[in-house]
């Protein structure tokens, strides 16, 4: 009778909350549509795609309307399945048996998840209280222990707080292990290495489509990297990652500069809206920590998160649930007062 192996019999699929909610606040997503003259440029480019033909293996109009939109060459750029295609096919691709990976945390844990899958050695590297980075003692932790690779969401998911470029910069030329930096969130903030990426010999940077750009549909992400790795990640990818609509409609909205801009301008304002809120009806508890935030959302702690999450869930708002803490993203102008709101409304039960 087959059985199935050690590393997958206990796993369970992923499954996000289930039911309808009036303001969904839990998955870090745009809280916006794509504009209706978007869309319609959608419907003529459907008219165009073959469908009967499989899709082009590199992605090519998508990765130049990309590259274009954040000043980098074409040629650096990989377009995949969204981030976590590319998380998975670097960490197995470019770890062998006996390898070491290192990850920070708390951070995104698929990081972990598909080195368990792929086998591979992953050791974490622990954040102090203030749940920033020591990159000096990242540093000493990768040369000491001879990690082979290194790999954190910059700013991070869930705490929202990032290391600067200056910082980054650092810890790449300081180390031989490969870093990769996901920037998945990296809309929201300046300090980017995305033009400095042909400096390194050993450094790959994430970005996704699903955070500012506003297409979590269409499972978008992209590797950036030299010459060199690049070429590897298009080796050792499958042919036909990313689909012919992927493909179309996101060279669409790449090439929307001012939305794409007013938009971020809107998401960071109601980020600090509702950091700021968040403060207000926090600061005279001695039970509850909001951490500041360069990213699209806000983290949370306190001694009453889960009491929280379900009062929320029954006023139809849904954000995060993480142990004692809560990521709350930051939607709509509206929606964010309507969570202040109604957590003022729980608090002063």
């Amino acid at each position: 009778m087959y059985e199935l192996n050690d590393k997958i019999k206990n796993l369970e699929p992923y499954e996000p909350i289930s039911g309808t909610y009036q303001i969904r606040l839990d998955a870090n997503e745009c809280p916006v549509n794509l504009p209706d003259e978007v869309r319609r440029e959608f419907a003529a480019r459907l008219q165009e795609i073959a469908f009967n033909r499989y899709p082009d293996p590199m992605a090519g109009r998508l990765v130049d309307s990309f590259a274009e939109y954040y000043n980098i060459k074409p040629t650096l750029v990989t377009a995949g399945n969204g981030s976590d295609e590319l998380i998975f096919l670097v960490e197995s691709a470019f770890m062998q048996k006996g390898d070491k990976m290192l990850v920070v945390s708390p951070d995104f844990s698929m990081y972990n998840f598909y080195s368990s899958i792929c086998e591979v050695q992953s050791a974490s590297f622990l954040k102090g209280d203030s749940l920033e980075i020591d990159v000096d003692a990242l540093i000493r932790t990768i040369n000491r222990d001879k990690i082979d690779l290194v790999i954190f969401s910059n700013p991070c998911n869930p705490t929202g707080k990032g290391i600067t470029r200056a910082e980054a910069e650092k810890l790449v030329s300081s180390v031989e292990a490969l870093v990769i930096l996901d920037e998945a969130y990296m809309d929201f903030w300046t300090e980017s290495l995305l033009d400095k990426i042909e400096d390194y010999s050993n450094l790959i940077i994430f970005r996704t489509a699903s955070k500012l750009v506003g297409a979590a549909a269409l499972r978008l992400g992209f590797a950036v990297a030299n010459p060199a790795i690049s070429k590897a990640i298009k080796a050792v990818k499958s042919p036909y990652n990313v689909n012919s609509v992927s493909q179309a409609f996101g060279e669409v909205i790449y090439r929307q500069k001012e939305t794409l801009k007013n938009r971020q301008k809107m998401i960071v304002n109601n980020k600090e809206m509702l950091y700021n809120g968040l403060v207000e009806l926090c600061g005279a508890r001695n039970d509850c920590t909001v951490y500041s935030s360069v990213a699209n959302f806000v983290f949370m702690k306190t001694g009453c998160s889960r009491e929280i999450w379900e009062y929320l869930k029954r006023q139809s708002i849904v954000v995060r649930l993480m142990g004692e803490y809560l990521r709350i993203t930051a939607g709509t102008a509206e929606e964010v007062n309507a969570v202040l709101r109604a957590l003022g409304a729980f608090f002063e039960r």
